[in-house]
């Protein structure tokens, strides 16, 4: 599952619209929604003002990287 979904099951589990977030975070509701649906990638600065807005620490939706053998 990626960032994306992860954030966007987090906003169900917690009654929050993506338009609630978008107000929010100052991201445009149109590329807020192709992130949360996997169709482009959240920026380093995007990923920041999302976590704040939806008052998480920034490792919430993140997993360790894993080394290549």
């Amino acid at each position: 599952m990626g960032i994306g979904s992860k954030i966007k099951q987090f906003l169900n589990e917690n009654n929050i619209s993506q338009t609630q977030l978008s107000i929010e975070a100052k991201i445009p509701l149109p590329k807020l929604n192709l992130a949360l649906n996997e169709k482009r990638r959240l920026t380093l600065p995007e990923y920041e003002l999302i976590c704040g807005a939806l008052g998480v620490g920034v490792d919430k939706f993140l997993e360790p990287r894993k080394r290549a053998a």
